[in-house]
């Protein structure tokens, strides 16, 4: 059995305004309960009993009644918060936490930082180390990949094909040139469920396939223009088919020069006999450095159309697919966007120059 406790002692205006708090319609929830609990303990009603009569925990029922000898009417509105002083971001432990960041890995094997493990480690708040990150631009969550060319002409060739893209030649044509391959026409196994408010479309992982084409491109680098065929493979056949309607569509004794890559395709000697007897200097092959296709623009033109008709199509069959293409095609050069490009080629190399830096120290 508790002691019986001595009934609270309350002031008329105590008394008073704890009544007028508990009978408003306006009073929190909380801070009512905490008002019939001191009228009850100035009744002198057992803590025990209050505790059962106001649903609470009898060390509930002291802990308040303490707070009001101590503080008063103040310990009605609301409790006492501990103040808790935290770090303050100084330059030292903001350098801490960028060199912890990028110089070093999480003990547990992991491969990269989050906020709440650095926060952690360091012994600091998760906000500081967002706030430091955003502060610098530091991503540990974001990996992007690179290739370097390892071509011997590499200079040599940015130089010429940026020079195009920064100052072609007057009266010529500069058109990008590449083929898209093995774009499959794919069904899904089962209906699409439509796009609504709170939800994406979705459609299901697997699929029937229904054939593949190719879509050999050329873009044109003036007016955004694109000249297109689709065919079944990418031999050397169809990259000379294709050449021979490219020369049908073009101004006849325009110079035209062509941007491609280094695919054997367009090098082989079934491309160089289609050359050959043409008129001298009309047509100019320009290739990329290996493994530098971004210089190509067209490569631009096939990310778009991939990413707004390809990929999320429905497709039954081959045919389907080609006239799907043909008709984005159509709608493109109704209204063409060229590209606008800006490095220079002194700017690209720099950057590969630096890359290329970074990758031997490791820094």
């Amino acid at each position: 059995m508790y002691a019986p406790a001595a009934a609270l002692r309350l002031s008329e205006g105590q008394k008073t305004g704890i009544e007028a708090l508990v009978r408003s319609g306006n009073t929190p929830q909380k801070v009512a309960v905490r008002g019939r609990l001191l009228l009850l303990a100035h009744q002198g009603v057992s803590n025990h009993a209050i505790s059962q009569q106001l649903n609470l925990s009898r060390p509930t029922v002291l802990a308040l009644r303490a707070r009001f000898a101590r503080d008063g009417m103040t310990a009605i509105s609301g409790l006492r918060k501990r103040k808790r002083r935290g770090k303050v971001l100084t330059p030292e432990l903001e350098q801490k936490i960028l060199d912890t960041t990028l110089k070093a890995r999480p003990g547990d094997g992991s491969t990269h930082w989050s906020v709440r493990m650095l926060a952690g480690q360091l012994g600091i708040s998760r906000t500081i180390v967002h706030r430091v990150w955003q502060r610098h631009d530091v991503q540990p969550h974001r990996v992007e990949r690179f290739k370097l060319s390892s071509d011997p002409r590499f200079e040599e060739k940015v130089r010429d094909i940026v020079g195009l893209y920064l100052n072609p030649p007057d009266r010529a044509l500069v058109l990008c040139v590449d083929e898209k391959s093995q774009i499959q026409a794919l069904d899904r196994t089962a209906p699409i469920l439509p796009l609504r408010p709170g939800l994406p479309e979705r459609q299901t992982h697997d699929y029937k396939r229904y054939g593949t084409t190719t879509l050999f491109a050329a873009f044109n680098i003036l007016n955004g223009k694109v000249i297109g065929t689709c065919q079944q493979r990418h031999r050397s056949r169809e990259f000379v088919k294709f050449l021979n309607h490219l020369e049908k569509q073009l101004p006849v004794e325009q110079e035209i020069h062509l941007i491609m890559d280094n695919y054997c395709t367009h090098k082989s000697a079934e491309v160089q006999r289609w050359l050959k007897p043409k008129q001298p200097k009309r047509f100019h092959f320009h290739f990329t450095p290996t493994s530098s296709s971004w210089l190509n623009q067209v490569e631009r033109f096939f990310a778009l159309i991939t990413g707004r008709m390809i990929r999320r199509g429905t497709f039954h069959s081959g045919q389907e697919l080609e006239k799907a293409i043909y008709h984005w095609l159509g709608s493109w050069n109704g209204d063409p966007s060229p590209f606008v490009w800006k490095a220079s080629a002194d700017v690209i190399l720099d950057k590969v120059r630096r890359c290329k830096e970074l990758s031997k120290t490791g820094d």
